[in-house]
């Protein structure tokens, strides 16, 4: 039983995402977080009013139960089976989040400052959320997808605008974390 209670090497963790992403490429599925929020709109009746919405959300039952596990799945490894003592935060990454004014994570997977409750005392911090949230949703839509479903689905079945999707996440996610995170605290 320690095995479920220790990180995962990589190699181990990849090959079961390749299995999957192997089974979901021979049934015909194609993976994707943000896919199960047009599903969400769809069951909700928007469809009725916007026409994008108008499809059988039921064909996506599937995807829906895989959201369903993350977050049942994320519950369980974070209040049962995680232990953040072993995870390891490189020394220049805490030395940078202390140049931002920001407590380094100890015994925890994720800075106070940054994921704690006392963020949504913070007027600042919650106008960051809502403007994150906001962008999030128009990249996600205007690139077509989400990280996960371009970098893993799309990827795997060899698509060039996953490629191009991927390319551009990486670069966003440098400039943010070297320009503009700096300027944000």
């Amino acid at each position: 039983m320690d095995i479920f209670f220790q990180t995962w090497p990589w190699y181990i963790s990849g090959f079961c995402i390749g299995l999957i992403m192997l089974c979901l490429t021979y049934f015909g599925k194609h993976f994707g977080m943000s896919s199960n929020l047009e599903s969400l709109c769809s069951m909700s009746g928007l469809g009725k009013k916007i026409s994008y919405f108008n499809f059988d959300w039921k064909a996506n039952q599937w995807n829906l139960i895989v959201v369903l596990g993350a977050i049942l799945g994320g519950f369980v490894a974070t209040h049962w089976m995680s232990d953040p003592t072993n995870v390891s935060i490189n020394p220049t990454t805490i030395e940078q989040l202390a140049k931002l004014g920001i407590d380094a994570p100890n015994g925890k997977l994720a800075p106070d400052a940054l994921f704690g409750n006392q963020i949504f005392v913070s007027p600042k911090s919650i106008l960051i959320l809502i403007i994150g949230g906001v962008l999030i949703g128009f990249g996600t839509r205007y690139a077509g997808g989400c990280t996960s479903g371009h970098a893993i689905s799309g990827l795997s079945n060899l698509q060039l605008p996953s490629l191009k999707a991927v390319i551009g996440f990486f670069i966003g996610g440098l400039l943010m974390a070297h320009f503009i995170l700096p300027l944000i605290f």
